[in-house]
């Protein structure tokens, strides 16, 4: 027996909630939603939520610390372990499956694979279910943590990022391959929560390669100042541990990790590997409607290509468009919106049907201390790019900076196309710059004149105010 849906949603994170919550919203039409692991996905439970809610404890005393007339002591690591778990359901999804039948989304745990064009096999521990799609099939299952074919180094049974942000012991000393924004934010809690040695192996010659050089300047030395060692142009060629052990999530795995590099060794109680993902596609079927494992490509409607009859969708990490929960869900929104449109035969032409905030205007913030907040394409980006560009850098010191805490040291600096007269992009580094982040965001999403923009006028005494010194620097040329 084959059931049918209009919407099948395979992957159960936030991208897929949203897909099948839009593609069916205002209508009689049906979803299921297939998960094989937790409903809610990597971000609820292993990423964006346990990573911040650790992260949050350092900031909160750093700021504490940046004021006169106020102590703070701390961290309770056990208290800020149960607050992690409180955010994360301590991994039970009751709440999210909760949600889904709410919302009219028919949740289904078990393995999907394609099994032809809009169908759908999912493996349960009661047997395999026939799924059918009328309309589509949505694919969201995103990515896994990449572990690098190193000598040695899946046998030492090394972290990953899941882990890392579900770690029940801060080991005494952490050594963690790799320098992009998981790397950063583990190695800053992990100093913060305790650890007595934590040292990055970068292969590169700087942090974060897709950001601005004076951002990851920054974050490198707060890293430092916090008493991380980062090692650039530096590389395990070999890894060994004695007794590895599977002890479960975020418990060490076994003795003590030894990594040979080309200058000597270095040794620690745990070893994280943070050095890119991998699409979670093996084992979905793609071959049969003509597909390889791999990443999917899209259009901006979110329809894979090369699979004909517009059925086919594929929302958040697995497209590789942008490997953030937000754009991810951006699309989802963009990709239950367009099924909806062709479920009902209308026309493809207004923009809520096209996704294009993934097209050089996607805003991040990396939680380090300082923090990096970023939207849109750096200068270098931006030149590569053809445009005609300007920029305007420099350090944020208004009232509101200083009145925030006594140790704020900021630097901003935004992208100009001077031909249109617009913002291109913006880099803020500094405490708390992630709330500044929307502003620019919507600057640059909303091509918003500069001229406009000196009439936007921010408050005072509020730290935003370094907005007006941008602009008054580049109406001063």
């Amino acid at each position: 027996m084959t059931d049918e849906y209009d919407v099948i949603v395979i992957g159960g994170g936030p991208a897929g909630e949203n897909a099948a919550a839009y593609a069916i919203a205002g209508s009689d039409r049906t979803a299921a939603l297939v998960e094989r692991e937790l409903f809610g996905g990597e971000c609820s439970y292993w990423a964006c939520i346990p990573s911040k809610t650790l992260l949050r404890t350092g900031a909160v005393l750093d700021l504490a610390a940046g004021l006169p007339g106020l102590t703070a002591s701390g961290p309770e690591v056990a208290d800020v372990l149960a607050r992690r778990d409180t955010f994360v359901h301590h991994r039970d999804d009751t709440s999210q499956v909760d949600w889904a039948k709410s919302a009219r989304i028919d949740p289904v745990r078990g393995a999907a694979r394609l099994a032809g064009e809009r169908r759908v096999e999912v493996h349960t521990d009661a047997g395999v279910r026939e799924l059918r799609a009328r309309h589509a099939v949505v694919i969201a299952t995103g990515t896994t943590a990449a572990i690098p074919d190193t000598p040695g180094l899946r046998d030492a049974l090394p972290w990953i990022s899941r882990d890392a942000t579900n770690l029940t012991v801060v080991p005494r000393r952490v050594a963690i391959i790799g320098g992009g924004v998981v790397a950063c934010e583990t190695a800053t809690w992990l100093i913060e929560l305790g650890a007595a040695e934590v040292t990055m192996l970068v292969r590169g010659d700087r942090l974060l390669p897709r950001v601005e050089p004076f951002a990851a300047d920054l974050v490198l030395r707060g890293l430092r100042d916090k008493g991380v060692e980062v090692r650039l142009n530096a590389e395990a060629l070999m890894v060994s541990r004695r007794d590895p052990a599977d002890t479960g999530v975020g418990r060490i795995h076994g003795g003590p990790v030894t990594l040979v590099l080309d200058n000597g060794e270095l040794e620690a109680d745990e070893l994280v590997v943070a050095t890119g993902r991998a699409p979670a596609t093996d084992d979905l079927g793609l071959d049969t409607v003509g597909l390889s494992a791999g990443y999917l490509d899209v259009d901006d409607h979110l329809t894979v290509r090369d699979v004909p009859g517009e059925w086919l969708y594929a929302v958040g990490d697995v497209n590789r468009r942008a490997a953030l929960t937000h754009m991810g869900k951006y699309q989802a929104r963009v990709c239950g919106d367009v099924i909806a449109a062709r479920a009902q035969g209308t026309a493809l032409d207004k923009s809520r049907y096209t996704a294009s905030a993934d097209h050089e205007q996607i805003p991040q913030v990396v939680y380090t201390a300082p923090e990096l907040a970023a939207i849109g394409l750096t200068e270098q980006q931006a030149r590569k790019a053809g445009y005609a560009v300007d920029t305007v850098e420099m350090d944020i010191s208004v009232a509101g900076s200083a009145l925030s805490r006594d140790d704020f040291h900021g630097r901003a600096k935004i992208v100009v196309d001077t031909t249109e007269n617009r913002l291109l992009g913006a880099t803020f580094v500094g405490p708390d710059m992630g709330e500044q982040l929307h502003a620019a965001t919507i600057a640059v999403v909303g091509r918003v004149p500069l001229d406009t923009l000196w009439h936007a006028v921010p408050a005072f005494p509020a730290v935003s105010e370094f907005w007006l010194r941008l602009l008054e620097t580049w109406r001063d040329r």
